[in-house]
């Protein structure tokens, strides 16, 4: 099981405090061995990935003032999240899944609300949409961790909100110009989701032990 203990200190920049208070969350990934689990994890990994590449997309092109570009990327970024929701469905049915890509459909938003709110110059509408994005990563949490015993609800919790300052952090480098800042950050994000990635899979064999077997 994923534990509090296996997390170690991450430093978000001083333009997201909400989120750096809580979000200390630099984990080394290891890929499960088991190999229904590895494959799984495999998934997993993929589809999360592909979560923040749209997103960095959505952000690139909106800072670019390439509306149909960011458009079309935001398309992905909505047909991933349904796809991430759809690996849920065969152990938890159809109304669970619907539930988190509602959940994963207000990430986005919050994410996509602080990118305007960034563009805009607007502190204001900057610290709104911190709180809608850490609000969101605690519903998220909630969730997750109340269909599987195996996700324990603070560490997941610290996850996403990492995950979620890794966004704030890149939308303010990348509008800054800070490419090879925001290169690092690329990097810390894709093996964060590699993190949350193996944490589902692993949890999910634990739940579902037989699907595994």
């Amino acid at each position: 099981m994923l534990t509090a203990s296996m997390l170690a200190a991450f430093c978000l920049s001083p333009a997201v405090p909400a989120l750096a208070q809580q979000a200390g969350h630099a984990i080394v990934a290891q890929a499960p061995t088991a190999p229904k689990v590895a494959e799984t994890s495999a998934v997993m990994r993929d589809l999360w990935v592909g979560h923040i590449f749209w997103v960095r997309n959505v952000v690139v092109d909106t800072l670019a003032g390439n509306k149909n570009s960011a458009a079309a990327a935001e398309k992905k970024v909505v047909a991933n999240a349904k796809q991430i929701a759809a690996a849920i469905e065969p152990y938890y049915a159809k109304a669970a899944s619907d539930k988190l890509f509602e959940l994963l459909a207000g990430h986005y938003g919050a994410v996509k609300e602080y990118l305007g709110a960034s563009v805009a110059g607007s502190k204001a509408k900057r610290d709104t949409a911190l709180k809608n994005l850490t609000g969101n990563a605690t519903e998220i949490a909630k969730f997750l961790s109340s269909a599987n015993p195996h996700l324990q609800f603070e560490t997941l919790n610290g996850l996403l909100l990492a995950h979620g300052g890794h966004h704030v952090q890149e939308i303010e480098q990348l509008k800054n110009k800070q490419y090879a800042q925001e290169a690092q950050t690329w990097e810390a994000m894709k093996k964060h989701m590699y993190v949350i990635a193996d944490a589902l899979a692993e949890a999910l064999a634990k739940q579902f032990a037989a699907k595994f077997s």
